[in-house]
């Protein structure tokens, strides 16, 4: 194996837990269109019960409907506007913190991330991850096509940190798609596998099995960097 120069990370459910800020989201939403939702805490708590239910891809229909409210675009469109938009109340995993401070100094540290532009900016923001590594990619920032499994942020990864591919060590959660791009690069890779992740099941793609599996990033490199 090459000398490793860089560990790269995915955000969502890597970083921190994804459904925090899924949580964060709908509070904001229950609070801009209490009018519609009626109770703040009680739509809160039942849009946070759609999110592990077969509802979860539409939240705001079902809670509109769950509320006697017509489910009409220009109201779906403004729930959306505002989940993606709040200033989230997330945390990193705890595992993260310590790995990103062991790791620090001794590698090039990155951050890779899919998503809606606006969304993922506000969850580097309230994370304070430009301040914990050197190089953050969103993938919206590249233009239509070319988030992941495109191969573009991480050949532009190991261009702006200055490293060799076969130098880097990718880390996420989703076997579907995060790890065909590193993979074709001939990076290393590392899927971590959390209990209750959302990623957790997904069917693993072509080309996207990752080179290790851990169960938590205190396993990350412990190897190399005690």
């Amino acid at each position: 194996m090459a000398e490793i120069q860089a560990v790269i990370f995915d955000m969502d459910d890597t970083l921190f837990p994804e459904r925090q800020f899924a949580f964060s989201g709908f509070l904001a939403v229950a609070e801009a269109f209490q009018s519609q939702l009626g109770d703040v805490l009680t739509a809160t708590s039942q849009m946070c019960a759609m999110f592990d239910s077969p509802d979860r891809r539409r939240v705001f229909n079902a809670i509109l409907e769950q509320s006697g409210q017509s489910a009409d675009q220009a109201t779906i469109d403004g729930m959306i506007e505002t989940y993606r938009t709040h200033t989230p109340k997330i945390n990193l995993f705890e595992d993260a913190t310590r790995t990103l401070a062991r790791l620090k100094g001794k590698f090039k540290l990155g951050v890779i991330t899919d998503g809606p532009l606006v969304m993922q900016q506000g969850k580097v923001e309230a994370l304070g991850l430009r301040d914990m590594v050197d190089e953050v990619i969103l993938t919206a920032e590249l233009g239509e096509g070319f988030g992941k499994p495109h191969p573009k942020a991480f050949e532009l990864m190991a261009e702006r940190l200055g490293v060799t591919h076969e130098g880097c060590v990718y880390v996420a959660d989703n076997a579907s798609k995060d790890f065909v791009g590193p993979n074709g690069l001939g990076w290393a890779t590392v899927q971590i596998v959390r209990a209750g992740g959302i990623y957790a099941k997904v069917k693993t793609a072509d080309g996207g099995a990752a080179g290790q599996i851990i169960g938590s990033l205190d396993e990350l490199m412990k190897d190399v960097v005690e």
